[in-house]
Order: structure tokens, then sequence, then C-alpha cells
């Protein structure tokens, strides 16, 4: 099999603000992120070609047999088959992108999506490609269904215990050592996965099409609708519809989370809610990096979407279609504006810059908890997310008098 590198587009910014700490690829929708569901259809591991902060994070391997994929492109099993059927030189595509490329490792270490203007091998069939983060949620029903269907064939599904109500049971699959117990459960619309070690407690109420990951927990009580996914090790209470947590990251207490993508590490704190409906019924606008401005979004339900490490204090309030960045800190009464800059800190009476030093040291102790290191990489990572989005951070560069 040849070397598989999954590789940026060059319009990966428009994911900004979810793919400042990690290549498209890492982006989870459904069940798996991208790059699993590639390895999983292909049964091989994968490199990666990103920007070049993340690449010591994200390695990349060159050899002398080279396929490389858009990592923006969600995998179906005729496509990996027309992958896997290039011939060296070829490239897989149509007018609107490049889908995958067969190359040597010289040709590879000069590869640049945007240099490549020729495709030879067309391909006109459906499949979904994620361009912008509300992409994510807006597919994710769907994502859960294909995920589903691959991880649970030919498998069986641990026994879901006589205290629990569920409705179209054979479309409900427990994975080893998760708890559930007292739920209400209903497959009807779409199929409920249940990760390894995961627990819902007491009196929560899931529809699917639904997905929880390893080690995640739902709180007692929780109200969960279709077209939501719990990365792993989440942790979730209140109310949420259509969102999905990429994983590490907590909204355990009451309140309302929908049409939504958090990354990792974030808290929201107890009654925090977002709004997903202008109150005149228009097209969301949400603000674009690229653009720097506000891009209509074709959508009339589109939440909160906020970047890694990011937290909001007890009974905070999100406008319909608010960005956050990067380690925003937000807290106070009233709405903050909706978009919050990488390294914020304050809320709707006005911001001051998060300084790494102190952001680092919560980065620690956060990670420190759930066994993971806040390393040098993960530093010089966030360190070169600082120095870029100092643009945005307007308060800084307001003379004093």
């Amino acid at each position: 099999m040849s070397n598989i590198i999954l590789f940026d587009s060059a319009e990966s910014n428009h994911l900004l603000p979810l793919t400042f700490t990690r290549p498209v690829c890492e982006l989870r929708i459904g069940i798996l992120t991208i790059r699993q569901k590639w390895e999983y259809l292909l049964k091989v591991s994968t490199a990666t070609l990103t920007k070049d902060f993340l690449q010591a994070k994200f390695p990349l391997h060159i050899k002398e047999d080279n396929i490389l994929i858009n990592g923006h492109i969600l995998p179906n099993e005729d496509l990996v088959s027309a992958v896997q059927l290039l011939q060296p030189g070829e490239i897989l595509g149509n007018e609107n992108q490049i889908i995958a490329a067969r190359m040597n490792a010289t040709q590879t270490a000069a590869f640049h999506p945007s240099n490549v203007h020729k495709v030879n091998q067309k391909y006109y069939k459906s499949y979904t490609t994620i361009k912008y983060p509300w992409d994510i949620f807006s597919n994710n029903a769907v994502a859960i269904e294909s995920d589903f269907k691959w991880l649970t064939k030919n498998k069986t599904s641990q026994s879901l215990s006589q205290t629990n109500r569920a409705i179209r049971p054979d479309r409900i699959f427990i994975e080893e050592g998760a708890q559930v117990e007292m739920a209400c459960l209903n497959a009807t619309d779409g199929p409920i996965y249940i990760g390894k070690n995961a627990l819902i407690m007491e009196g929560s109420l899931i529809r699917g099409p639904f997905a929880m990951c390893e080690n995640a927990v739902l709180k007692m009580g929780a109200k969960i609708y279709k077209g939501t996914t719990l990365g792993p090790h989440c942790k979730v209470g209140g109310e949420v519809s259509n969102s999905v947590l990429q994983g590490y990251s907590s909204k355990a207490h009451d309140g309302y989370l929908g049409n939504s993508v958090l990354g990792e590490w974030c808290n929201l704190g107890a009654d925090t809610n977002n709004s997903n409906l202008k109150n005149n019924y228009a097209e969301v606008k949400v603000w674009n990096y690229p653009k720097e401005g506000f891009k209509k979004t074709g959508l009339q339900f589109c939440g909160l979407i906020m970047g890694d490490h990011s937290k909001c204090g007890i009974n905070t309030m999100f406008n319909t279609g608010t960005v956050v960045g990067v380690f925003a800190n937000i807290f106070g009464s009233g709405f903050p504006r909706n978009f919050v800059p990488s390294f914020s800190w304050g809320g709707h009476s006005g911001f001051t810059t998060y300084q790494t030093r102190k952001a680092f040291e919560v980065a620690e102790r956060v990670m420190m908890r759930r066994s993971k290191s806040f390393d040098e990489n993960e530093r010089a990572i966030l360190e070169t997310i600082f120095e870029y989005t100092a643009q945005y951070r307007h308060w800084e560069r307001t003379p004093t008098t």
C-alpha cells in the first residue's frame, strides 16, 4: 500500500478557529475524526501535510510512493476505491477541488494544493467536503449514520439494562465498559452509539442520531437532540441539539447549546446559553478569518463556534452565530460581541489580553486532570497563535491617554 498523507487545502483557514490548533483531518464529525475515517477504511496509518507551525505535532513522512488525500473530504466506500486505483502521477478530482494525487518523493516534497491545476482522473460522484465550521454540525447526523454502520458491522453490542427505556434497540450500540441506567433512548430517526467506558446517568433523554465517544459522560437529566456528538472525555448536562464537542470539553450543567461546535479543552459555566436563531429569522452571518468580516452561512440556525481551551463563566449568553477564538476567557453579564478574538479576557463590558503565562498555567492544570501533558509542541503552537491573532485584539493597538 502507498504511503497515505492527508493534506490541508489552501482553504483550510475558512475553518478557523478550529484549525488554529489542528489540521483539518483531525476534526471530529460523526463518531470519528476525518483522519480516523480514512484510516479505518484504508486499513493504514496516515501522515499529515499541514501548516508549518503544526507540523511538529502532526508529522509528515514522505516515502517513494505516496497518495496525498484532501483532508477536508469525508470518505465513502466508492471514493476510497477510486483513491486506491490511482496510478503514479494521477490526480483525482473535479472542477471544484483536488481529491487525491499519487506522487513520488520529489513531487510530494514540492506539493502544494494551490499549485496543482490539472486533474487527469475525474470524479463526479457524491461526497461531502468540510469547508466551514458550520459544515460540521450541518453534516453531523449523516456522518454518525455512516460511522455507526462501519464501526458496528459484525460486532455485538453490550446488553442494555432493563432500567432503561429503548425505542428501536436494534439501532443502539453500546461498547464495552459503558454504563447506562434509567435513561430513555429513541433511535427512531437515527442510531445511538455509546463508546467504550462512557457513562449515561439517570434520567437522560436521548434522540438519535447521537454519538458519545470513549469516557464521555452525560449528567443526570440531560436532554440530547439528534445530530449531536460528544467527543472523548466530554462531560455534558442540560440541553444540547445538533452540536459537536471535539473532545475533553465540558458543558456539565443546565443551559442550552444548539447548532454549535466546541473545540477541545473548552468549558461552559453553569447556565450558559447560546442563541441559534435570530429574532427576525434571518440568515445567520458568522465571522470568517480569510474575509476578515462576517460571511453568510446560508443557515437559519447557527449557534456557537469555539476554539480550543476557551472558557466562559456562569450565566454566559452567546448571540446567534458567535465565534470565539482559542484561549478566550469570557465572563460577566450581557452578551459578548459575536466575534471574540483568541487570548481575550473579559466580556460585554470589554476585553483585555489573556497573557500566555497565565493561560498556559491553566492549560497545564486542566490537561493534567486527563493525564495529558502540556508539552513544548503545544506551547510552541499556542505561542504562534498568540502572535498571529494579535491583529484581532484591537485594544492592544488603542493608545492610552
